[in-house]
């Protein structure tokens, strides 16, 4: 995993992944490095809609992460999260962006990928654009190649509620491809397989 904190994560268990973090917090030996694990237990804080909990540990981020061009990514990134959580994907877009371009000048190309999926499902009217960023930087940065999946799949539903069905089932079966080359990931290769059954039965309707 070109993420060496993402096999920390556990999405349907906040719980684990936050005491894993912090055990990963108190093993790191620089204050970049504690940077980076703080924005993770960030984003913990955020998912559970504790807005002002996720701003102060990223606060606390920013004073460890010195001239670390991976620390501010992440801190980007998170902030970004944050405030499209919130409801604010106008204000996140250009944390987003300035994420995507950081990570690309330092080599954190599956970084980047995540800064640009999160662009495209921010502002509605970046879709396209920055869903196509993506994917080109999946094809060419092997470490992003992890996010064709996720794009294409954002990119189907885009279409679907548009009521673009054609459109949305081309895209999920994109995804399915994608996600079929990771087969280890075998949860997201049955989520695929279930969005081009719904873009199906739509576009039969």
């Amino acid at each position: 995993m070109p993420d060496r904190l993402r096999p920390l994560w556990d999405f349907d268990d906040l719980e684990a992944t936050q005491a894993r973090l912090r055990e990963q917090l108190d093993a790191e030996e620089s204050d970049p490095g504690r940077a980076e694990v703080l924005t993770q237990l960030a984003r913990v804080e955020g998912l559970r809609d504790k807005f002002d909990a996720c701003e102060r540990l990223l606060q606390e981020a920013d004073a460890l992460a010195g001239s670390s061009q991976v620390a501010k990514v992440r801190i980007d990134l998170e902030r970004g999260r944050k405030l499209r959580s919130g409801g604010d994907g106008e204000g996140a877009a250009p944390l987003f962006e300035s994420a995507f371009a950081r990570a690309c000048e330092n080599g954190e190309y599956f970084l980047a990928g995540d800064a640009a999926h999160m662009v495209a499902i921010a502002t509605p009217e970046k879709m396209l654009e920055w869903t196509q960023r993506g994917l080109d930087l999946a094809e060419s940065e092997p470490d992003s190649a992890y996010w064709a999946g996720p794009l294409l799949n954002n990119l189907g539903w885009f279409y679907y509620e548009r009521g673009e069905n054609q459109a949305a089932l081309d895209a999920f079966e994109r995804a399915l491809e994608a996600r079929e080359r990771d087969p280890e990931n075998q949860q997201a290769i049955e989520w695929a397989r279930e969005a081009v059954a719904e873009a199906r039965r739509k576009l039969e309707a």
